[in-house]
C-alpha cells in the first residue's frame, strides 16, 4: 500500500479526541454470568460462524479488564468506546462489573464512552417488536441513573444497518432470520429506541449524546441507468434510511412507505436532537443492477432477489478480509454528509476505522491507518467538522460470524492463553498520539 507512514501526520485541531473502540459480546467472555443473548443463541446452531467458535470466554475481558485498561493507559488514548452488554445488565451483579470497569478506565485518565447497543439483544427480545424500543428506553435509563456520574458522553446504538441487514434481511448474523425487505421494522424500531433512550439520557442529565452508524459512498458500477439507480437504491437503503430520520427527521425518498404503519408518527421522537454523529467508516461499495455475478456485503454473500448486486471494486489493495482499502472514500463521505444535512449535522466522530490483518509486526495496519488519519485530515480542511477518531479495535476478539478468524486489534490476543502482545500498529499508535500532543 502507498503511504505517507513515513513522515509526520499533519497536527488535528486542538481539543481533539483519540480512542480505540471495542464491543461487551465481542471481548467480555463470561457468558455464564449474565442471561443469553441473540448471538450466543445464534452461535450454538452448527455453520453458523466460520471457526465454529463462540464468545463464551472471548478475551476474557470480564476477569482481566485491569490488563486492558493498563493497555489503554500505555497507549494514551483521551477516550475508550467501549459497549454495556444489555444481558449482562439484565443479570445479577452485572452493573457492578460496568462500576468497576468505568471506575478503572477513569482512574486511568481516560474518558468513558459506552455504546449502549452493539447488537447483543437480550435472547427474550426481539426488534420486530415495538415495545423493544421502550425496553430499552428503561435500560438506558437505568444505565444512565448507575454510571452517569462518572460518564459524560453517551452513544444509543452502533451500526443498525448492519445488525438489521445482515441479523435479520439475510440471516448472516444473529438472530439469523432471512426475512429481506420484511425486515425493515427492525430499522425502524432500532431508531425509536435511539429517540427514546435520548430522551431517557437528557432525563438522567446527559449532554453529550450521540449514535454510532456506518457509512460510505455508494458508487455505480457504470453509468448506465440500470446501475445507477441500482445505486441509489442501496444507498438509500444502507445510508440515508438510518440518517435522515435522525438528521432531517424524515425518511428518504421511497423508503417511508416500506416502513411499519406507525413510523411517521414517530420521526418527532427519532429525530431528538444529538450532540455529535459517530461515524463507522470501513470502505465503498460499489453497486450495479441484479446480475448473474456474485453480490456480497463486507465478504458475505448477499440474496440475488435484492434490487441490486455489491461489486468487487477492482484495483484496490485489501485487508485480510478481502475489504478493499480505500482512504480517500472517508474524506467523500464526509464531504458528502455536509453536502446532504448541512446545518442540520452535529459534529462527527470517527467512531469506527481499522482493519484486519494477521501478525504482530502489521505494518499493513499502520499503512491503512495512517492514510485514513491524513485523509480525515483533508476533510477537515475542507470544513468538516469532525472531533474525534476511534480505531477499531484496541485487542483481536471474537468477529461475529468469522469467529476467531480475523484479527482487528492493535494488541495481538492468544485466544488460547489470554497473553495480550502489543502489536507494531500499538507502538505506531501511541507514537502518533505523542506527536499530537
Amino acid at each position: 500500500m502507498a503511504t505517507d507512514a513515513g513522515t509526520e501526520v499533519p497536527r488535528f485541531p486542538a481539543g481533539f479526541l483519540w480512542g480505540v473502540s471495542t464491543s461487551a459480546h465481542q471481548i467480555e467472555g463470561a457468558a455464564g454470568e449474565r442471561e443469553p443473548s441473540v448471538w450466543d443463541v445464534f452461535t450454538a446452531g452448527p455453520g453458523r460462524v466460520r471457526d465454529g467458535s463462540t464468545a463464551a470466554v472471548a478475551c476474557d475481558h470480564y476477569h482481566r479488564y485491569p490488563e486492558d485498561v493498563a493497555l489503554l493507559a500505555g497507549l494514551g488514548v483521551d477516550a475508550y468506546r467501549f459497549s454495556i452488554s444489555w444481558p449482562r445488565v439484565n443479570s445479577p451483579g452485572g452493573l457492578d462489573f460496568y462500576d468497576r470497569l468505568v471506575d478503572e478506565v477513569c482512574a486511568a485518565g481516560v474518558r468513558p464512552v459506552p455504546t449502549l447497543f452493539h447488537w447483543d439483544l437480550p435472547a427474550s427480545l426481539d426488534w420486530l417488536e415495538r415495545d423493544t424500543a421502550h425496553r430499552f428506553a428503561d435500560y438506558a435509563a437505568l444505565v444512565a441513573e448507575r454510571l452517569g456520574d462518572r460518564i459524560g458522553t453517551w452513544i444509543t446504538l452502533n451500526e443498525p444497518a448492519e445488525h438489521t441487514l445482515l441479523g435479520h434481511a439475510i440471516g448472516a448474523h444473529a438472530p439469523g432470520k432471512r426475512l429481506l425487505f420484511d425486515a425493515l421494522p427492525v430499522a425502524h424500531h432500532q431508531l425509536l429506541a435511539h429517540g427514546l433512550a435520548v430522551r431517557a439520557l437528557r432525563a438522567a442529565g446527559a449532554t453529550d449524546i450521540g449514535i454510532a452508524n456506518s457509512h460510505g459512498p455508494t458508487w455505480p458500477a457504470s453509468a448506465a441507468p440500470a446501475d445507477v439507480a441500482a445505486a441509489d437504491f442501496h444507498d438509500a437503503l444502507l445510508n440515508r434510511l438510518f440518517a435522515d430520520p435522525v438528521l432531517l427527521g424524515a425518511y428518504p425518498e421511497g423508503m417511508a412507505e416500506l416502513m411499519p404503519g406507525d413510523a411517521g408518527a414517530d420521526l418527532e421522537v427519532i429525530a431528538g436532537p444529538v450532540d455529535f454523529y459517530g461515524v463507522n467508516y470501513y470502505a465503498p461499495s460499489l453497486v450495479g443492477a441484479p446480475g448473474d455475478g456474485g453480490s456480497e456485503y463486507g465478504g458475505l454473500a448477499l440474496p440475488a432477489e435484492l434490487p441490486f448486486s455489491v461489486r468487487r471494486i477492482e484495483g484496490r489493495p485489501v485487508t485480510d478480509f478481502g475489504w478493499p482499502v480505500v482512504p480517500e472514500g472517508l474524506t467523500e463521505l464526509l464531504a458528502g454528509f455536509r453536502a446532504r444535512y448541512g446545518d442540520r449535522l452535529p459534529p462527527v466522530v470517527i467512531t469506527e476505522n481499522g482493519c484486519s490483518y494477521d501478525g504482530v509486526d502489521d505494518q499493513e495496519r499502520i499503512g491503512y491507518l495512517d492514510a485514513h488519519i491524513r485523509a480525515l485530515h483533508r476533510a477537515i480542511e475542507a470544513g468538516a467538522d469532525v472531533r474525534g477518531y476511534f480505531v477499531w479495535t484496541l485487542m483481536d476478539n471474537f468477529e461475529w460470524a468469522e469467529g476467531y478468524a480475523r484479527r482487528f486489534g492493535l494488541v495481538h490476543v492468544d485466544h488460547g492463553t489470554q497473553e495480550r502482545t502489543p502489536k507494531a500498529s500499538y507502538h505506531w499508535y501511541r507514537e502518533l498520539l505523542r506527536a499530537q500532543r
